[in-house]
């Protein structure tokens, strides 16, 4: 028999009773959770396709170890979901919790890490400081005694960090929101949304008009361009992020390594690739090309933690867009000018972790119409009340 679709294709309909823009983890995300509370007319509308944005472009490392209460219980809900979704979406999407090592370089890093984990062990998460021997023991090859410009001093230890499939996770959710009665769309992009008498009433598509009362904007690095559709500014700016990733090698990376002084982090993949990135590019560009700067840049600071890596080859680069607000924190949940719009953005550099978390209480917030509890410090009314978020110290890579 032939194998059965992921998810099928199908006719786009007149009408929705949802329709959700952006076809990566966010949005697949809140489509699937959407089905369990027994919403099932959906469509998940994706310009390009299914994992092209940020899903698709990124690190997969999974963590709670942040640095504010509202962003550790956050995250914190995230990896419990993460922990439970091979099973829930009866597909495995090789998680592998093997540890999280941020590293401290000077007096104020150490001091920072502290503060850290101490805030993070008051929320009930698995994360304290380690010395330098305890480093070398955790991470055998890394450069911890030897001449380095910035000897490291302490780290951050969180044993529920690690890597995930990024691709395995996308194709889950969008296989199980398909299965929940969602539909996805794919090549299907939005050019309007139409909000007579300030309420969503219709979406406006290069392939028809979708009648609809709920709109959620779930889209990575374009989520400006669609909130201006409904003229509703955010306080976010788009920069692209690099990494790359080297040839296969056996082995010998157990832990995700994170370097805020170096701008490097860096983890190893089950089939052997070292997975590198670094901070956001300093300029604001919806650019996803890799630079020659960024390679030189990120093999250098590499060689500093590693300098046996020095023949190891890479084998590409690339670029995904990071929409940063001012607090380093996410937007969601309903707009007070629109009735019926929802969003889900400005994800920075931290959106694929966030994923489940996000989809879940989205999915809570829009069949309810009430605003879970976790999501209100994140609401995009924050910015005008000043009660920001403040995850810069915890994003460990500086943007």
């Amino acid at each position: 028999m032939p194998a059965s679709r992921m998810w099928r294709d199908h006719e786009l309909k007149e009408s929705y009773d949802v329709v959700i823009i952006g076809g990566g983890v966010h949005g697949l995300a809140t489509a699937y959770y959407l089905t369990k509370l027994g919403v099932k007319n959906i469509a998940i509308l994706e310009a390009k396709y299914i994992g092209f944005g940020g899903s698709g472009r990124n690190t997969a490392i999974i963590r709670s170890n942040y640095r504010t209460p509202e962003g550790i219980a956050f995250y914190d809900h995230s990896v419990k979901l993460y922990e439970q979704l091979a099973l829930d979406l009866d597909f495995n999407v090789m998680f592998s919790q093997h540890g999280h090592l941020t590293l401290a370089h000077n007096e104020r890093g150490v001091t920072g890490l502290r503060e850290r984990a101490h805030t993070n062990q008051l929320m009930g998460i698995d994360s304290r400081l380690i010395q330098p021997r305890e480093i070398q023991e955790l991470c055998p090859m890394m450069n911890v005694f030897g001449p380095q410009r910035y000897p490291i001093q302490a780290a951050l230890y969180h044993p529920p960090g690690g890597i995930i499939r990024h691709d395995a996770v996308v194709w889950a959710y969008a296989r199980g929101a398909d299965r929940g009665g969602a539909h996805v769309h794919q090549l299907t992009e939005v050019n309007d949304i139409e909000t007579p008498n300030g309420a969503v009433s219709a979406v406006v598509t290069n392939r028809g008009r979708i009648k609809t009362g709920i709109v959620l904007n779930a889209t990575a690095g374009y989520a400006s361009t669609i909130c201006d559709m409904v003229n509703i500014p955010l306080a976010l700016e788009t920069h692209p992020l690099q990494a790359f990733v080297s040839e296969a090698l056996k082995p010998w990376l157990h832990h995700v390594i994170v370097s805020s002084t170096l701008h490097i982090y860096i983890s190893q993949s089950d089939r052997g690739e070292l997975v590198s990135g670094a901070e956001v590019d300093d300029y604001l560009s919806y650019s996803l090309r890799g630079t020659l700067a960024f390679a030189e840049g990120g093999a250098t600071h590499l060689l500093e933690l590693f300098p046996f890596l020095a023949n190891v080859k890479m084998l590409r680069q690339w670029a995904g867009l990071c929409d940063m607000t001012p607090d380093y924190s996410p937007i969601m949940g309903p707009v007070d000018e629109i009735k019926g719009f929802y969003i889900t953005v400005g994800w920075g550099t931290y959106g694929f972790k966030a994923g489940p978390a996000s989809g879940h209480l989205m999915a809570q917030c829009i069949q309810s119409g009430k605003t879970p509890k976790m999501l209100e410090p994140f609401l995009n009314s924050r910015f005008l009340r000043d009660q920001l978020v403040g995850e810069k110290a915890a994003a460990s890579v500086s943007h």
